[in-house]
């Protein structure tokens, strides 16, 4: 690999990207036989095919998959390399990738909005998934950080607390137990309306029943917690969800808390990056911020019953 160049292996990224040749010379602006050469010389070079035929469309061979996961660690290296650069001259201009975990919506563009303002050439990218998607895209730095409840343990990450996260249960405005203290097991038989498995509030439920010994009764599974609103306004079951989500509705009657023995369940916010990755100083900078301001725009919910 010592030998090959930067527009060979662009040239392989781009055939696997768009699957045919001629969309790759269009991507590069060059022509089809260019991208062609190129790549029969990168192949000549390591001796090994790195494409193969399927139908009309290009796809990897076996060592065509780790070369293009070396020209992604390559890409990624170069444009941290350029953000610090630019940095070098002062806050002024730079890019950040941050995810985020779908829960944390309800808080975190408030903040990037105010750090914008702050450093407004510097360009921020949001990118927004469940739990798991978010350690992916750590793992393979997709993002520069991530703002997650749980940060993974499967691979070295430093964290930054924001603050506090609390979950509890919600109930439709009129719902019977409402104004009542309510034991966990008194839910046994009540319908839950669920985020999909996956999700970092789907197991923050799961533990809180598993340790309360009952198992809750989920009828649907939800990717979104604007449709678990939604349903449970409508009368179709309970859900267990974060705070943070839920405080508009609340305010104005249209959702109500149920005060059950052991809620809220209080979590963390963090910004998490991973380890081993060098932050460009318009990422760290952004770090310093959330940490040291993010709680000002930590939703809040009034009322909301006291941790037992």
């Amino acid at each position: 690999m010592r030998n090959a160049t930067l527009k060979q292996l662009r040239a392989l990224a781009a055939v696997v990207d768009t699957g045919t040749v001629t969309a790759a010379a269009k991507r590069l602006n060059v022509t089809p036989p260019a991208v062609t050469m190129q790549i029969q010389q990168l192949e000549e070079h390591l001796g090994l095919p790195l494409l193969d035929r399927a139908g009309e469309r290009f796809q990897p061979s076996a060592a065509g998959r780790e070369v293009i996961a070396a020209v992604l660690r390559i890409e990624h290296a170069l444009a941290d390399c350029g953000a610090a650069l630019d940095a070098m001259k002062g806050l002024k201009s730079g890019h950040v990738s941050v995810g985020l975990v779908s829960t944390a919506k309800y808080f975190v563009p408030n903040a990037l909005g105010a750090f914008a303002r702050l450093h407004p050439g510097i360009d921020i990218a949001l990118v927004v998934g469940n739990r798991e998607e978010m350690i992916a895209a750590l793992r393979g730095d997709g993002v520069d950080l991530a703002i997650m409840g749980r940060p993974p343990l499967d691979i070295e990450v430093d964290k930054s607390l924001i603050g506090p996260h609390p979950h509890l249960i919600i109930a439709p405005a009129d719902h019977p137990l409402l104004g009542r203290r309510v034991k966990p097991a008194a839910l046994a038989s009540a319908n839950f309306l669920s985020r999909e498995p996956g999700s970092g509030t789907r197991g923050l439920m799961e533990r809180f029943f598993q340790e309360s010994g009952i198992e809750p009764r989920i009828v649907m599974e939800i990717g979104s917690n604007e449709t678990i609103k939604q349903a449970v306004m409508a009368g179709l079951g309970l859900a267990f969800i974060s705070a943070h989500t839920i405080a508009a509705e609340v305010t104005d009657g249209r959702l109500a808390t149920l005060d059950v023995e052991g809620l809220p369940e209080i979590r963390q916010w963090f910004v998490v990056k991973r380890s081993a990755k060098r932050l460009t100083p318009p990422a760290a900078a952004l770090v310093e911020f959330l940490a040291r301001r993010g709680p000002e725009f930590l939703p809040t919910l009034s009322p909301v019953p006291p941790p037992r």
